[in-house]
């Protein structure tokens, strides 16, 4: 990466300001009972509130209204939904067309919100490379760009701007954080947050689905590293590599990746329902479920941020997770949603 992580924080500041107004500074939750299971003190951004239903709102206005000034008409974008979902909801905010990719068996409810948007949905099979073809050749005959869901510096500072709101709020409450914690897609949310982060001595740790783990991988081999993601409930969260600009910013940051099995994110699925009373969907529960496995290190960590980074969930999903059934998985591979 040719620029510092000083130079690129300054984006994630200017995104903040440009941004302020346009989405909601959502709320920060905290639970009596999740401080207890956690050892720690848990402050929880609700993203799920946020316009569009996720964070991904943040990166895609930031994003479209950069384009829109510069005199594009029109803009594409892939993902598993909730990026496809807010670059459809900025597109027509700013009065551009907008063309969607998403696989076969994208959730309905993100189809139905993109569509509900104003956006052109275009299927294209089960696998992130299907997508990213299909959408690079609609660019190529409209001239509209794509904007990625997470290999975009537009993106990763909108995104980012969440766990500034998150950084500045626990400074301003007295109760400053130790940690901050973000589920992993495709990393652009991870990656803004050690931009939000830089300079405070906070620790970054991002959460993976258990086998959908390609940023732990990574690290690990100090490349990227492309992986065949398992079934996993979080479908938002299943990358087949972490994006290679958000991999630059992180490897070096980073404190560590926790990965996070199913049945653990849907006990934090539960918690988030019934102690903070909202709505998050499985790969923003994600994130208390790390910080859940993060417990032993609380005698350190005394204050924790966790992003709950969306809320789009199936009705049925919902109704399986609540009374603790086991959860229907998807196997499709696929990016950040």
């Amino acid at each position: 990466m040719s620029r510092t992580v000083g130079q690129v924080r300054a984006d994630v500041e200017e995104a903040a300001r440009w941004l302020s107004g346009r989405v909601v500074r959502t709320p920060v939750l905290r639970s009596s009972v999740i401080d207890g299971l956690a050892g720690a003190r848990v402050l929880l951004k609700a993203e799920n509130l946020q316009n569009g239903g996720s964070y991904k709102m943040r990166g895609a206005l930031r994003a479209v209204g950069r384009l829109a000034l510069a005199g594009h008409t029109g803009v594409i974008a892939q993902s598993t939904g909730n990026h496809a979902v807010a670059v459809a909801l900025a597109a027509r905010e700013h009065g551009l067309a907008v063309t969607v990719v998403l696989p076969v068996d994208a959730a309905p409810t993100k189809v139905d919100r993109a569509r509900a948007a104003g956006a052109r949905v275009v299927f294209a099979g089960t696998d992130v490379g299907e997508r990213v073809a299909v959408a690079n050749g609609l660019s190529d005959e409209s001239r509209h760009p794509v904007i990625d869901a997470y290999d975009h510096p537009d993106v990763i500072a909108g995104q980012g701007t969440a766990s500034l709101e998150l950084v500045e709020e626990a400074e301003r409450a007295g109760t400053p954080l130790d940690a901050l914690v973000v589920p992993v897609g495709g990393g652009g949310g991870v990656a803004g947050a050690c931009l939000a982060a830089a300079g405070t001595g906070i620790e970054v740790y991002g959460v993976e689905p258990a086998d959908c783990d390609s940023l732990a991988r990574s690290l690990a081999a100090g490349e990227r590293v492309p992986v065949v993601p398992a079934p996993t409930i979080a479908d938002g969260l299943r990358p087949s590599c972490v994006g290679e600009l958000p991999f630059a910013i992180v490897r070096n940051v980073l404190r560590g990746v926790v990965r996070v099995g199913d049945d653990e994110i849907g006990a934090a699925f539960r918690l988030i329902l019934m102690e903070l009373k909202v709505l998050a969907e499985p790969s923003g529960a994600a994130g208390l479920a790390g910080a859940l496995r993060l417990a032993p290190e609380a005698g350190r960590q005394r204050t924790v941020g966790v992003v709950l980074t969306g809320g789009n969930v199936e009705a049925a999903l919902v109704a399986r997770l609540t009374v603790g059934r086991p959860a229907e998985v998807t196997t499709v591979e696929g990016a950040a949603a």
